[in-house]
């Protein structure tokens, strides 16, 4: 089933982004330098992430600020510039 993720929020992205990479919210918290709470809480929406937690994300599974956003751009895994 593939799911449309211009559709999704923020947290949902992260949800779903953590679960391919079969993590959970415990692991992904140790990967970003976060609380598993904090990852929680964002995923269900009761916390709106900081411009740091933004960039942690897109480093860590390797998208874009926008493609995390929503904004009309398109989902990149390939970014040569977090290889350094």
């Amino acid at each position: 089933m593939t799911v449309k993720t211009m559709d999704l929020s923020f947290g949902e992205k992260i949800r779903l982004l953590r679960e391919e990479k079969g993590l959970n919210q415990t692991n992904l918290a140790r990967q970003v330098q976060m609380t598993q709470r904090k990852i929680s809480y964002i995923e269900c929406g009761k916390f709106e992430p900081s411009l740091q937690d933004i960039a942690a994300f897109c480093e860590f599974f390797h998208v874009s600020a926008d493609y995390l956003l929503g904004l009309p751009y398109p989902r990149q895994e390939d970014f040569s510039f977090f290889d350094n």
